[in-house]
């Protein structure tokens, strides 16, 4: 763990797990959320956990754990590992919550309400409408934005991705009856850009290097908030683009983590302050 417990009336606690890392800033998010709401019995802290880690270190919490957060690699670890799992979990493929009930630990996907959070902060009453989207990459954080702009009325989605990985992703799709197709980044990116609505990029600001300007014709949510703005927002902003980072998919999933796990209504406001005083 990152810290000590520092008071001796903790009751209740929760943390991130994952590998790497100490430089989550989940628990900024939800120790702002309990000193705002004056929950001092509260403590939420890092745990290095591999997926291998992830049945030992939440098989043997005691009570007072009550959910954990999930990062790579364990996400898929997490989603296994439970006694149940929401419909959006089983349909992402993957869990980013544990939430301890009187069943044992049920997995959620909360990364799909970050998505759904930062493309309505993007697109506002314009995401209502939007029909075509672009999404950049086919990994583990494409699939909670594919299951999310499907769910918001997205009906024709292009993948832009260096290997096929359609035969995956499909079955995701297909309850929503959405148009999908996967193209290499050999295609007309100008083109495939253009055409879309809204573009989601889920990759490493390196995997796209060299495409910026090619791809920022569009608005852009760039799921990376380290080192922001990105080269593709900045391209994107300077065609006149509206842009948003990750930083606010991140603050979107974790209020609903926080809700779950406290049974309480997450002070929005205040975490959002905490991280963004963070990140300057």
């Amino acid at each position: 763990m990152s810290h000590p417990l520092t008071a001796p009336d903790i009751r209740y606690r929760a943390a991130v797990l994952g590998s790497p890392i100490e430089h989550s800033r989940s628990p900024i998010l939800h120790n702002a959320g309990y000193e705002d709401l004056g929950m001092s019995d509260w403590d939420y802290t890092r745990i290095e956990c591999t997926a291998e880690d992830l049945p030992r270190i939440v098989g043997e919490a005691d009570e007072t754990y009550r959910g954990f957060s999930v990062t790579m690699p364990a996400k898929f670890a997490a989603l296994e590992f439970a006694d149940e799992v929401t419909d959006r979990a089983r349909q992402i493929g993957s869990a980013n919550t544990l939430v301890r009930t009187e069943a044992g630990w049920r997995a959620d996907n909360t990364d799909c309400d970050g998505i759904s959070g930062a493309l309505d902060e993007l697109l506002g009453e314009r995401l209502a409408t939007t029909r075509r989207a672009l999404v950049i990459g086919g990994g583990g954080t494409a699939r909670p934005a594919l299951w999310a702009l499907a769910n918001a009325g997205v009906e024709d989605i292009t993948v832009i991705n260096r290997s096929d990985r359609s035969a995956e992703l499909a079955p995701l799709l297909e309850p929503f009856g959405v148009e999908f197709r996967f193209r290499g980044f050999d295609t007309d990116l100008r083109a495939a850009a253009a055409d879309a609505e809204v573009i989601v990029s889920t990759v490493p600001s390196a995997a796209v290097e060299g495409h910026e300007q090619a791809l920022a014709h569009a608005p852009i949510l760039d799921v990376i908030y380290e080192p922001w703005p990105t080269p593709l927002t900045v391209a994107a902003a300077a065609n006149g683009y509206l842009t948003v980072g990750g930083h606010i998919m991140l603050a979107h999933q974790a209020y609903g983590q926080f809700e779950q796990f406290t049974g309480r209504p997450a002070p929005r406001a205040a975490m959002r302050r905490a991280l963004e005083a963070s990140l300057q």
